[in-house]
């Protein structure tokens, strides 16, 4: 076999695995021109492939990274540092018919002599993020009937304990103050409890969320951690921020309360401020707190409520950033479209 025959048997077999591969390989060269798109790419975007070819890959992508795109292969060519290469992620693309869909993207680089080419692995995960959306409502369904029978079932319960205390308190007095005492301390402590199990009820069936809103919903979750916890726990919201999406406000909700108590649970917090703003066309929620945040190498994490809040974040369109805070702690901050 000749040098020329060796050469083209290679790109025969590349281009059959292109050919067969169920995930969409798409190349591109260092400014963002597709130089190759793969069946699987056509079937995945609904465009073929002499439509895209010789085009910025930001035709394929949604905002804000559409706009953001050429800015961040500039970034790469000057400084070298790359945020996604090497790296899978999920994002959203659009298809040919301005659909937007979420997938999986792993981008890998290559150095050919001459120059460098990226090339993109992209996997549909629609019908797993349906499947991811079906269970968060089936527990958020969940936790709201674990909270209105806490509410209703067990408070009234021991509601009904505490006035059995305080009348066999009364009855006692005659007979022995001592064990009176000790009756209105159960009756106390049965009071304590109910406060404490509100409390739970209205973390996991917020209804300040369905009646009142988003803001006072986290103003609510502020004040509730502080007393359920005994940490400080602020609410920073600087002005009125109405927010009509019930469904996402939930997801929010949820994520800050996550944030929260993992800054207590693992970061030791003793202060923690829960903020709401408006920004532009978005809405920014974040949780900052003063633990001991979380080490240096510190990739995302793998923990389940880590992975909760990333999969209610990429349910409503939003961007979710974990940071370590330059004095110590931790900001986890989600960034979502106001109008979606």
């Amino acid at each position: 076999m000749t040098a020329a025959d060796a050469v083209r048997d290679q790109e025969q077999r590349l281009r059959a695995i292109l050919d067969t591969a169920v995930e969409g390989i798409i190349t591109i060269d260092e400014r963002g021109t597709i130089e190759s798109f793969n069946p699987a790419s056509e079937r995945v975007f609904g465009y073929q492939a002499k439509e895209v070819i010789g085009k910025n890959v930001k035709v394929l992508m949604a905002t804000p990274h559409h706009e953001q795109h050429d800015g961040y292969l500039a970034n790469y060519r000057h400084s070298g540092h790359a945020k996604i290469i090497g790296i899978g992620r999920e994002t959203f693309a659009r298809k040919k018919d301005g659909t937007l869909f979420p997938i999986d993207l792993s981008v890998s680089e290559v150095k050919l002599s001459d120059r460098r080419i990226f090339t993109g692995f992209i996997r549909d995960i629609t019908e797993r993020k349906r499947l991811e959306k079906e269970i968060l409502e089936i527990s958020e369904r969940e936790q709201r009937r674990i909270g209105q029978d806490l509410h209703d079932g067990l408070c009234q319960h021991l509601a009904g304990i505490e006035m059995l205390s305080q009348v066999l308190a009364k009855k006692l007095i005659p007979k022995s103050k001592a064990t009176a005492a000790r009756a209105t301390e159960i009756a106390k402590a049965v009071r304590d409890a109910i406060s404490q199990t509100r409390l739970l009820a209205r973390g996991l069936s917020p209804v300040t969320l369905e009646s009142e809103g988003l803001m006072s919903a986290l103003a609510e979750l502020a004040l509730n951690m502080e007393k359920m916890f005994k940490v400080e726990c602020v609410f920073d919201c600087d002005n009125v921020v109405k927010f009509e999406d019930h469904a996402a406000a939930t997801h929010l909700f949820r994520i800050a309360q996550e944030a929260a108590s993992n800054a207590i649970k693992h970061g030791q917090a003793k202060r923690i401020t829960v903020s709401l703003h408006e920004e532009a066309a978005h809405i920014r929620v974040s949780v900052s707190d003063d633990g001991i945040g979380f080490p240096k190498n510190f990739s995302g994490g793998t923990g389940m409520g880590l992975r909760i809040m990333q999969t209610r974040t990429n349910m409503i369109g939003g961007t979710l950033t974990i940071e370590r805070r330059p004095r110590g702690g931790t900001l986890v901050s989600c960034l979502v479209l106001k109008n979606r």
